[in-house]
């Protein structure tokens, strides 16, 4: 049971960052906004209405399908797919299904098992629908209600093949997905709903299950584990998986049926009669591509002499990235390490983003650090300060200011040699311990000094400027 292979396959739905809808001119700048408020007759699908397409979601959708290496097609349409959902206003969605806009792509993305090429199936233009809000819980709600402030924001849908081998590289490529449609400049990672992701999950020789609408990164790791876990048991009791949609529970991390498998036909797709083909393949010459995050890890590694691990990370998100530039010249190497061994920590731990710390800040920290003004412990200590000052809504000290207010400068010289003295006048036995070979002894002599310091020593320096004054005194 344990070599059934896991074979997994995502489509992810993605907002484009756009001012308008997909098919009106209603704002899609609605977040803040009163429900129902952000519609007109078009995206409600009033009686005589006529969609309009809107040639920015069909530029945005260009741009990520040329960044994923996608095949045009001379010619798409868009269809109909009817099904009946409280929040599906005309009771079908405008998608394209048998001539989606773009075909065959791929995603390079570090797999298991080193790297590891992602196939796109393809890529397609849709309208998302409006949103449920339900008044309690999904399953023990009271009631529900629907806003249409949604329905219409420009959508694509990236369909991936079944390539992926484990939850853990299906987080991988979503992360290297984000990253690249961040780059674009068509995606904005932070508006709620504004990527989500449907997972088709089977263990070799079993059924597919389809699990719906998981709306965070973590989410769809967690989702998939639960199903690999839920259907490998299913099949040690001899019993067979079902062919189903399911849905995901977060607050639980389970996922829980919804309903059988619904199949291509049931949506009685046809094209959409409003609207005309699009014919925009010759328009792809003309689209520019940004700088996207392979090529610019490599330039952090050539220009920045940054480790390629360090330079992964950094180049990981666009706002990541921008960030570093702006910090780098202090120190390249200095400013890849303490911002992405250290500054990512504190972030990730008080669920911030790197638009939490000021730049002109942590430069600032960065030169104390250089100019061996501060210990690396004094440095998170001051970090730890700015950021949380930023989480309780205050401006945050500069860090001079908090050295000089809480005394973090670095200990060293005559105050170093004085504090030495001083610990091994009072500590006879550990010094007795050091002549008579017992190295241990050392470490704990380094220990009171940093104690004495209150950690504002550099340890290394001590650790030989203790011995050099031992070994002397023999």
């Amino acid at each position: 049971m344990e070599e059934r292979e896991t074979i997994i396959g995502l489509e992810i739905h993605c907002q484009l960052d756009t001012k308008s809808k997909m098919f009106c001119s209603c704002s899609t700048d609605f977040r803040d906004n009163e429900p129902n408020t952000h519609t007109c007759p078009v995206c409600l699908g009033l009686p005589g209405s006529m969609p309009m397409v809107n040639k920015r979601a069909i530029e945005f959708a260009l741009k990520v399908a040329k960044a994923l290496n996608c095949t045009i097609r001379d010619e798409s349409e868009f269809s109909r797919k009817n099904y009946f959902y409280p929040d599906l206003n005309k009771a079908y969605q405008i998608t394209q299904y048998d001539k989606p806009l773009a075909e065959w792509g791929k995603l390079l993305i570090d797999g298991d098992d080193g790297e590891k090429e992602i196939r796109i199936t393809r890529i397609h233009l849709e309208e998302d629908p409006g949103r449920s809000v339900h008044m309690g819980t999904t399953d023990r709600g009271k009631y529900t209600l629907v806003d249409y402030n949604r329905a219409g924001i420009p959508l694509i849908e990236i369909v991936t093949e079944p390539d992926l081998r484990s939850p853990k590289e299906a987080r991988k490529f979503l992360n290297k997905l984000r990253a690249t449609l961040e780059y674009l400049n068509v995606f904005d990672s932070e508006k709620e709903g504004s990527l989500r992701v449907d997972a088709n999950i089977s263990l070799k020789g079993s059924e597919r299950v389809e699990v719906k609408n998981i709306s965070s990164y973590k989410g769809v790791e967690k989702a998939l584990t639960f199903e690999v876990t839920r259907q490998r048991n299913v099949l040690r009791r001899g019993q067979t998986v079902a062919r189903e949609t399911r849905h995901f529970v977060e607050a639980r991390g389970v996922t829980t049926s919804s309903r059988s498998k619904e199949e291509e036909n049931d949506y009685r797709y046809f094209p959409e009669p409003d609207l005309l083909p699009l014919r925009v393949a010759s328009w792809v010459d003309t689209i520019e591509l940004p700088e996207l995050p392979d090529a610019r890890r490599e330039r952090f590694i050539a220009q920045y002499k940054v480790s390629p691990e360090h330079a992964k990370t950094l180049t990981g998100g666009l706002k990541l990235a921008e960030f570093y530039e702006a910090v780098a010249s202090e120190d390249p190497a200095l400013a890849a390490t303490w911002t992405a061994d250290y500054l990512l920590g504190e972030l990730n731990y008080r669920d911030f983003s790197i638009d939490a710390m000021p730049a002109d800040l942590f430069k600032e920290l960065l030169a104390l650090i250089k100019h061996d003004t501060i210990t690396d412990k004094s440095a998170v200590e001051i970090l730890r300060l700015i950021l949380d000052a930023v989480k309780e809504g205050k401006k945050p000290e500069r860090p001079q200011e908090i050295v000089s207010r809480l005394g973090l400068a670095k200990t060293s010289g005559d105050q170093v040699t004085t504090m030495i003295q001083e610990v091994i006048t009072e500590q006879p036995a550990a010094v007795a311990d050091y002549y008579a070979g017992k190295m241990q002894a050392l470490n704990f002599l380094v220990g009171q000094v940093m104690k004495k310091c209150r950690g504002r020593a550099d340890p290394g320096h001590l650790n030989t400027l203790l011995k050099e004054i031992l070994d002397n005194k023999v």
